[in-house]
């Protein structure tokens, strides 16, 4: 007896592939129930790092650790069969040299299965990425904004209002892009910088608070649902209310234990007739 065909899962030179053909669709995803679920729309999905302030209540995602993105990566990929996954390298897990970011990146591939990593960083990461990259590792870029520098960056501030850094995203675009990036993610940056960069550089862009222009678009899936409203960025959409949702659930739930309506017998198991 024959077995099906496994479905073919997307991969990071698909995603190049689809650079001016349609606009990539992307999401964050760190659990099997949510990977289930958004998989059949999208062409790539993120464990983000997002998933320190998301998930753990974390004010930064600095405090990430490899072993939570492993797990999360492992749980991802649990409910993935057709998107990409890729994975972030957490702060202090690359930056101290290009051999740190292999074993770690070499870790994140091997114990998830997922199909590449990403880390935030442009010039200053370009022979990391390299390295990376020459090794078999394909290498997800991400520019702009970065949020584990937001400790030495000002804060979440939006990028790109001066000519100093409009220059400097430029460089770090095209130093990421000539090292081998697949794809990168330009966030929190100007409108005309971010479509300047999708048009010149050969990776792939993808846009949260960008520009339309990018060649696809990521949400943090907690913000696009509408879970996760300790702030809303201007970036932010939600396209559904949950927490709204989830709340008034929970509020019946509650109403009912306490009136005992619920568990109601249909919900009880009686004893078995003797045979």
């Amino acid at each position: 007896m024959s077995t099906p065909p496994r479905q073919k899962r997307f991969t990071p030179a698909d995603i190049t592939a689809l650079k001016g053909v349609r606009p990539i669709v992307s999401l964050t995803a760190y659990t099997t129930p949510i990977a289930r679920i958004l998989d059949r729309h999208c062409d790539l999905l993120l464990v983000g790092d997002s998933l320190g302030m998301v998930l753990y209540g974390m004010d930064t995602t600095v405090g990430v650790t490899m072993d939570m993105m492993v797990a999360h990566g492992q749980a991802t990929m649990r409910g993935a069969s057709r998107a990409c996954v890729i994975v972030d390298l957490p702060f202090g897990s690359y930056q101290e040299s290009k051999e740190q970011a292999f074993r770690n990146a070499v870790r994140l591939m091997k114990e998830t299965g997922c199909d590449g990593v990403k880390l935030e960083g442009g010039a200053e990461m370009a022979e990391t990425v390299e390295f990376l990259v020459s090794r078999g590792v394909p290498v997800f870029g991400h520019i702009g904004l970065m949020p584990q520098q937001v400790n030495t960056s000002g804060g979440y501030r939006s990028k790109g209002h001066s000519e100093a850094e409009q220059d400097k995203i430029r460089r770090d675009a095209k130093a990421i892009d000539e090292a081998g990036a697949f794809a990168m993610v330009i966030e929190g940056t100007v409108e005309p910088l971010a479509r300047e960069i999708s048009a010149t550089v050969k990776a792939a862009t993808i846009g949260i608070g960008a520009s339309p222009a990018c060649d696809g678009q990521i949400l943090v899936s907690d913000d696009m649902l509408g879970l996760f409203n300790e702030f809303k960025p201007r970036f932010v959409k939600h396209y559904s209310e949950l927490a709204d949702v989830i709340d008034k659930a929970a509020s019946d739930y509650a109403a009912e234990v306490k009136d005992r309506v619920f568990p109601g017998q249909e919900h009880t198991f009686p004893i078995r007739p003797k045979k």
